[in-house]
């Protein structure tokens, strides 16, 4: 199983640029001409949140027309940045929404069960996994017992060090909640999360997180609390999850743009 995640698209209405200097359309063009051309091709791709910048409606048709040139089955999850009522206007059929209100589902990928969460708190920054959301979670957990899962989320639930993103990330009664919950599952493999537009790896609930960096701009890395809230332009990638059943997952960073090569040694 090959899952291509990217993260962070932040798409503005066309014509427009993100805080008036990111052409984020042109940057996950790019992303997506990427992912196309991988060898092997990727099983599928998942979208872990911040689709759009501000939820709008002319944002989410931008972004429809761009995924339409993916080239293998595209998941989409909502994160603080979205509107759930406008992605579902626009995505139809396509934008999966639980009879609960949350675009939160599970999908099977070569062998693999794929969970993806809605941590969206509409007006906040900051990430939820309120008490019904986490009772879904649990009921997908135990249809999946003896399947490799792969759980997928916008914000996430660890502190990773950059003080102005800690302050914004899932609620930390809910991260542990969801620490103590994933525990009793040792067959989830992999929690992967977006928001923080950086490649991080870290341990929780008794696995592995890892936050998928943007396609277009990404979070400065300042470790320290009262770092600035900035963004700089490092080049965009995007995320590769392999799993075999001899390994388990494995989590490779790609960079959208290759450079020159690639040349044999």
């Amino acid at each position: 199983m090959l899952l291509a995640q990217i993260s962070d698209l932040h798409i503005t209405p066309p014509g427009t640029l993100a805080y008036g200097c990111v052409d984020t359309a042109a940057y996950l063009a790019r992303a997506i001409d990427a992912l196309n051309a991988l060898d092997p091709r990727p099983d599928a791709v998942i979208v872990t949140g911040d689709l759009v910048d501000a939820g709008g409606i002319g944002e989410y048709e931008q972004l429809r027309g761009l995924l339409d040139r993916l080239a293998m089955p595209c998941h989409l999850l909502v994160g603080n940045h979205d509107d759930r009522a406008n992605f579902r206007a626009v995505f139809g059929a396509r934008a999966i929404v639980a009879d609960d209100g949350f675009v939160h589902y599970a999908f099977d990928v070569a062998g693999v069960r794929v969970i993806a969460l809605d941590t969206l708190d509409p007006g906040s920054g900051a990430g939820r996994l309120c008490a019904a959301r986490l009772a879904w979670l649990e009921a997908r957990l135990d249809e999946a017992r003896g399947l490799p899962v792969l759980i997928a989320m916008h914000h996430p639930p660890v502190v990773t060090g950059i003080g102005f993103m800690d302050a914004i990330r899932l609620a930390p009664d809910d991260s542990a909640a969801l620490d103590a919950l994933l525990r009793r599952y040792p067959n989830v493999g992999r929690i992967v999360c977006g928001h923080v537009h950086r490649a991080i790896t870290t341990a929780f609930g008794g696995t592995i997180a890892w936050c998928a960096p943007s396609t277009a701009h990404q979070v400065a890395l300042q470790l320290k609390p009262d770092g600035a809230d900035a963004f700089v332009l490092e080049p965009p990638a995007f995320g590769l999850h392999l799993w075999r059943a001899e390994t388990g997952f494995v989590t490779h960073c790609r960079s959208v743009d290759q450079g020159d090569g690639s040349h044999p040694f």
